[in-house]
């Protein structure tokens, strides 16, 4: 009689046999890069941008290409970016956003509320205290320089503040102010004494100041500038002085030193002041900067004042 053969029991936690699977080492080595899907934000944002404008094409995509060309030319230091599915640029921050819908082409500015806009280019989200938009639509063209001029004036928005002098280094003396709050600023030629009166420029006057300075220097890039009698004036060099802008108690007053060769002529004005006129602007006063401009430009035209 035969022993008969008993299966040794299996112990407990003893694995099966059976072929055993190698396991992935954790220490295999670095991963190989992933290569960037087609489409998504992990492209260069210029590539993105580039497809977008193939994707849109017709006039929708005309329209995207020309406005980036500008935009770029505008500002050497632009960067190109995708965000939100749509092209983006910045400088120091958000400038504009690209995106394309069915009957417009919209260019939103991050800023655009605080921009000057003499020509009238935003047309768009005008009810925000934030943002401007520009739609263009089919057929339409927009001003190329005002279009440029719009974009420098956001990189210019956009520019972060002076810092502040390192503690113990010398400060310089507060500016102190005349009768009716007005800068005293000693006689000096150059753009730094005209930023020096602005700065100090009280109140709301001051950021008047600044789109009043800005406004000029966009309608004459090569005014001269200079402080006389405690005002900043903007001439052309070897034609004399044409503007000059002055605090008063409750108002800025802007004079042309020809304005009766303007048209239409600045209302400020009387018999004694002989060739002057000047436009009065008070605190929440919404001046006509289209109208500005064009008072700028005739005046950068004419034979200036000499003292």
């Amino acid at each position: 009689m035969t022993e008969r053969q008993e299966k040794p029991k299996s112990t407990p936690g003893a694995r099966k046999s059976g072929p055993i699977k190698a396991k992935k080492s954790v220490n295999a080595g670095p991963k190989a890069k992933r290569p960037a899907k087609p489409g998504t934000a992990e492209e260069p944002a210029s590539r993105l941008i580039d497809q977008r404008i193939r994707d849109l094409g017709g006039w929708r995509g005309e329209t995207l290409a020309r406005m980036r060309a500008l935009i770029l030319e505008a500002d050497a230091a632009m960067a190109e970016e995708w965000k939100w599915n749509n092209p983006v640029w910045s400088h120091d921050g958000i400038v504009c956003t690209g995106e394309a819908y069915a009957n417009v082409v919209k260019f939103t500015f991050a800023r655009g509320a605080s921009l000057p806009d003499p020509s009238g280019l935003f047309n768009s989200s005008l009810e925000g205290n934030t943002r401007r938009a520009i739609d263009v639509r089919e057929g339409e063209t927009v001003d190329a320089d005002a279009f440029r001029a719009l974009v420098q004036a956001a990189v210019a928005q956009n520019r972060p503040p002076a810092k502040k002098a390192p503690p113990g280094a010398s400060e310089a003396k507060p500016v102190r102010l005349l009768s009716g709050g007005n800068p005293q600023i000693a006689k000096a030629d150059g753009d730094a004494p005209v930023q020096a009166y602005i700065d100090a420029m009280p109140g709301w006057k001051c950021d008047l100041g600044r789109r009043l300075d800005s406004l000029v220097t966009r309608v004459v890039p090569d005014v001269r500038k200079a402080v006389r009698w405690n005002s900043p004036f903007y001439g052309v060099e070897g034609r004399g002085w044409f503007l000059s802008f002055h605090v008063l108690t409750r108002y800025v007053k802007v004079t042309f030193f020809d304005g009766t060769s303007l048209q239409p002529v600045p209302p400020g004005g009387t018999p004694k002041s002989k060739d002057a006129r000047w436009i009065d602007i008070y605190e929440g006063d919404e001046f006509d900067e289209a109208r500005m401009a064009t008072w700028v430009k005739q005046a950068a035209a004419l034979p200036g004042w000499v003292p």
